[in-house]
């Protein structure tokens, strides 16, 4: 079944209380201190999960009490966003253990914000829930509470993404050399995010195919055999089938022959592909609504969500 639009949680406003949780790897407490200081100064109440500052290997503590602060979190009427501290590794093995009966009976559920290994919440959210998401960046990433201050723009676009009334929110490609990979238009579903999770949860309950969808994919680190593998994972298993569009972000650290793996293996969809767009784990690190009705126009080399802002 193609994607549709997704409920909106309502915008915040100054006064608001937001939890941050840490669903994912642990949490350096300089910049969780840092972040959390931003979304202070934009008015909002900051309460931090109960197991937010503990450590388990390469996890912010054990699965149970990261799934718990989440639950907790999502189904505390007080809390109109629910933010994800950093990614890194370990959002996927919560998937298993979260009450999806408790969380779909929220009435009215929180914006649920964080990127790269939040990609497999954002997934989860969309397929069980029906809720729209926020594909960004968090307070205890770099780009938030990093020692010289928050990116301007990224943080500029954050609260613009969760403050602002509903209205269209445009991305346009930062001047990458041949940014339009399969030329065209096409209006879809955002969904996505990092290739890496979304390659991962092929095959599980808590994925839907990307039919229908203007599909956002980035990610960092991964060398260009790897990301050729992942994108034939999803090409192979059919989730690409019925896709609308592509819309390509930042690639950091992915190393030579990047750009033509993308282009090699999407161009074979048949679907307007455009690069360069400025989300993901680069700087600026722009936020992208999951679940909204979007343009993706190569031509203009932009990606237009038709509304960003919570109801």
């Amino acid at each position: 079944m193609p994607r549709r639009p997704l409920r909106r949680p309502s915008r915040l406003r100054p006064g608001d209380r937001v939890a941050v949780v840490a669903p994912s790897g642990p949490v350096d407490p300089d910049r969780l201190r840092r972040g959390c200081a931003l979304l202070t100064s934009w008015g909002l109440r900051v309460k931090l999960g109960h197991h937010v500052n503990e450590r388990s290997g390469f996890l912010a503590g054990a699965d149970p009490g990261r799934a718990v602060d989440l639950v907790d979190a999502w189904c505390d009427a007080n809390f109109r966003a629910v933010f994800c501290a950093r990614g890194g590794y370990g959002a996927a093995r919560l998937l298993g253990l979260l009450d999806w009966p408790a969380l779909a009976a929220v009435a009215e559920p929180p914006w649920l914000v964080g990127g790269s290994d939040v990609t497999a919440l954002h997934e989860a959210v969309a397929t069980h829930l029906g809720v729209a998401t926020l594909f960004g960046p968090m307070p205890a990433g770099e780009v938030l509470g990093g020692a010289e201050g928050p990116d301007a723009a990224s943080a500029a676009a954050l609260h613009t993404a969760l403050f602002a009334p509903p209205g269209p929110l445009t991305l346009t490609t930062s001047g990458t050399a041949n940014a339009t990979l399969v030329p065209g238009r096409a209006r879809g579903i955002t969904a996505g995010g990092t290739l890496a999770l979304l390659a991962a949860a092929v095959g599980t309950p808590d994925t839907t195919s990307a039919a229908g969808a203007v599909l956002l994919l980035e990610d960092v680190g991964e060398p260009a055999y790897r990301i050729d593998r992942m994108l034939t994972q999803l090409v192979r298993s059919g989730w690409l089938d019925g896709v609308a569009a592509v819309a390509l972000g930042s690639w950091e650290r992915c190393g030579p022959g990047t750009i033509d793996v993308l282009a090699e293996r999407l161009g074979r969809l048949g679907v307007p592909v455009l690069a360069g767009l400025p989300f993901g784990h680069g700087v600026p690190q722009l936020s992208v609504p999951l679940g909204a009705l979007a343009t993706l126009d190569t031509a203009a080399g932009t990606l237009t969500a038709d509304a960003y802002g919570g109801a």
